[in-house]
């Protein structure tokens, strides 16, 4: 769709001493909210627009948005003039590619467009029942989203670099509440497919178990605070390796942050010989955080965080790998045409390790069986996550439901302390997103279960 822009683009790029990019995007997104088996939102929304960045030579960056693609020439010239005015303490350099010409086309076995407006209302009623009928009185709040998305996206720039880029991705989320009397508790599973709106079909027993463990979660007993050894599920594991380690991983953090350049350094050890991590926006095309190529026409790769223990990378845009002297990555991301493009993560994940999944229970006298996660925050090494939910291990084996489990400590300690990577790595093939700077884009994780000893766990 975009033939009769590339030459006009074209022109534009060219006509500066410096570099500029021009991102063009049309989106088209559906939104359905029922809440209780009542239809609270049902918003469909078209959207068409572009970004433009120019770097002028010993000049800042100057950026102009538009939502009308007859006004291209209008907003080049704002960014253009926006660029002139900025003066930066130091030259801004980037990375200089080479030329290439780029489509990268929907890969999808059952597109979404296929089905009809009352086969999607149907799925959210069908699996918002189940939800009330498996949670029965106690559960106050039954919740099931449906959305999708399609987005064909334009990136030019002064280097010859033309991808043309064309995607589409489902979600489906459920959210269980449960109350008896003051306590209340929560549940809640996703499911995203960049290739399958049939796959949103087959999850009846995950949305059955979001409604059942709020229920159960009301006897659980809270936990009992103190160090535990901790075993982590797949989808905690990736929760924590994203949160606590990967945005330390991202370079215009540690550029701007001297503390964290003073952490994150090159060689570093961070674990045993079997802790490998990774960031990867290409190699598996199903999960919603691969973008094949970047937005400022990168393409992206398997980049290793973490070989063998230590560090040997980090994520980078354009402009932050020329400044540390390495190479771009394909992390450069954009929430859509409204943004300009920053550091951010795609696919993050630990690898397999040598310990069997089936035996990481072994030798545990009292630990804790940490499931999903419900929530953290980090502030540079230091983090706290909430788990979704959790067992007691007695004796190695899992015993009791317990809530209220808090995961906190030091990012560095707690990686040296991790004993066991496990065999059994999966993506969590969910549907989330990842906050930074005012944006967010979806992402994905993926972990076996980790073993990790020493562990602070707050509660009663």
């Amino acid at each position: 769709m975009w033939e009769n822009y590339m030459e006009r683009v074209g022109k534009l790029l060219k006509s500066i001493d410096g570099y500029a990019d021009i991102r063009l995007e049309h989106r088209a997104s559906l939104t359905i909210n029922m809440k209780n088996g009542i239809i609270e939102n049902f918003n469909r929304i078209l959207d068409m627009g572009g970004c433009v960045r120019v770097l002028l030579k010993n000049h800042g960056w100057g950026i102009a948005t538009l939502n009308d693609l007859n006004n291209i020439d209008k907003a080049f010239t704002d960014a253009v003039d926006a660029s002139r005015v900025l003066i930066p303490d130091e030259p801004i350099k980037i990375f200089e590619m080479n030329p290439l010409r780029a489509t990268i086309a929907i890969e999808t076995e059952d597109p979404f467009e296929n089905h009809s407006n009352e086969e999607k209302i149907d799925l959210v009623t069908q699996y918002n029942e189940i939800m009330r009928e498996s949670g029965g009185n106690p559960l106050v709040l039954a919740t099931t989203v449906y959305g999708e998305i399609r987005s064909t996206k334009l990136f030019m720039n002064t280097f010859g670099v033309i991808v043309d880029h064309d995607y589409q991705n489902v979600i489906f989320y459920a959210s269980g509440q449960a109350k008896r009397n003051d306590n209340v508790q929560q549940a809640r599973e996703s499911i995203s497919s960049r290739k399958s709106f049939i796959a949103l079909k087959k999850i009846e027993d995950r949305v059955r178990n979001s409604a059942k463990r709020a229920v159960e979660l009301l006897d659980a007993k809270s936990v009992e605070g103190g160090n535990y050894t901790v075993v982590l599920d797949p989808r905690l594991a990736g929760v924590f390796i994203h949160e606590a380690f990967g945005h330390l991983s991202e370079a215009d953090f540690i550029i701007e942050n001297p503390q964290a350049k003073e952490l994150m350094y090159m060689g570093r050890k961070f674990g045993e010989n079997f802790l490998n991590v990774f960031d990867d926006g290409s190699e598996v095309p199903e999960l919603q955080g691969s973008i094949i190529y970047d937005d400022e026409g990168i393409l992206c790769k398997k980049n290793y965080l973490i070989k063998d223990g230590k560090l040997i990378g980090r994520l980078h845009s354009l402009e932050t790998a020329e400044k540390m002297g390495e190479k771009p990555t394909g992390n450069s991301r954009a929430q859509n045409y409204h943004f300009a493009p920053q550091v951010r993560m795609t696919n993050t994940g630990i690898e397999n390790g040598p310990h069997s999944s089936e035996n990481i229970f072994d030798g545990i006298e009292k630990g804790i069986y940490a499931i999903d996660s419900y929530g953290g925050n980090t502030q540079l090494e230091n983090f706290s996550f909430s788990a979704g939910c959790a067992y007691m291990i007695r004796n190695g084996k899992i015993a009791e439901l317990v809530k209220d489990v808090v995961l906190q400590g030091n990012l560095f300690e707690t990686m040296a302390n991790i004993e066991q990577v496990g065999n059994d790595f999966m993506w969590a093939k969910w549907a989330g997103n990842c906050g930074k700077g005012g944006q967010t884009v979806p992402v994905d994780v993926g972990a076996p279960h980790i073993r990790i000893r020493n562990v602070t766990i707050g509660g009663k």
